[in-house]
């Protein structure tokens, strides 16, 4: 899951200040996690309860969302989610908001098979993006990753997601320079996907994810999950984006390595 942590920092700084070239700095004085990475280890978190506490799923993500998420206030949440954050009975309220895709990651390593990756998707997911959509978004991000890290190849993960999920029939060239910023997983999850399709590297696949524009942040945290799956992350860039994390998240990312492992190259 540290990759979508990855690309959430890298994204961070340009969410709303676009910059749609490849050569930025990847960890800038100005990055930050934001509700995507907070989120990410909430539901790493969650999982973590259910595998080992034995909690039921479903409670287990809304307290964590919760409880991890009321420290940070500013970090970015939507208006309707922050809500649901604070709320003293959250409800799930029919949201197809990107937030559903960038926070599953966890789902897609954590799982043993490919059927429950896609239970924890939607256990998580539905608590508050309960939407057809949102619900799908989240599901097309698992399974990206369940594919990556069980040996498909690029061509074969998108002829899946093209033939079950969306329809990607534009590179990321032709959409760079009239790309939006959008909120909503139908124009954010098939931008995310395309962007780590044309990826040659994790390195790469950070830089044309952010590239893109829109919600840079988000697409990029999506983009970049499934990247760590499929290449790995490499160890000087895993080890600057740990010095992004707080005592809060931090221990929380290392204990779901040691039960679920990474994937670490260098």
């Amino acid at each position: 899951m540290i990759g979508a942590i990855i690309g959430d920092i890298a994204g961070s700084r340009f969410e709303f200040d676009n910059y749609r070239k490849k050569d930025f700095e990847i960890f800038h004085k100005k990055c930050f996690a934001t509700d995507d990475s907070i989120m990410t280890v909430a539901v790493a978190k969650a999982i973590l309860d259910y595998k080992f506490a034995g909690e039921d799923i479903t409670k287990a993500a809304i307290k964590e969302m919760q409880s991890l998420g009321r420290p940070y206030p500013y970090c970015g949440f939507g208006g309707r989610f922050y809500h649901w954050i604070y709320s003293d009975s959250p409800q799930p309220y029919n949201s197809f908001g990107n937030g559903s895709a960038m926070r599953v990651s966890a789902c897609g390593f954590a799982a043993e098979t490919r059927e429950e990756a896609l239970w924890l998707s939607d256990r998580v997911t539905e608590v508050s993006h309960n939407h057809p959509e949102g619900m799908k978004g989240a599901r097309a991000a698992t399974e990206a990753i369940w594919l990556a890290r069980h040996g498909a190849e690029i061509p074969e993960i998108k002829k899946f997601i093209c033939d079950n999920y969306y329809n990607i029939n534009f590179t990321i060239d032709e959409i760079r320079p009239v790309y939006q910023f959008n909120e909503i997983c139908q124009d954010t999850v098939p931008q995310a996907l395309e962007a780590f399709f044309e990826s040659e590297s994790f390195e790469d696949a950070v830089r044309t994810a952010v590239s893109v524009g829109g919600d840079s942040d988000t697409l990029a945290a999506i983009t970049c999950g499934i990247a760590e799956a499929y290449y790995g992350v490499p160890r000087e860039m895993y080890n600057k984006a740990m010095k992004y994390l707080d005592g809060r998240l931090k221990p929380i990312v290392l204990e779901f390595e040691e039960k679920f492992g990474n994937n670490i190259i260098g």
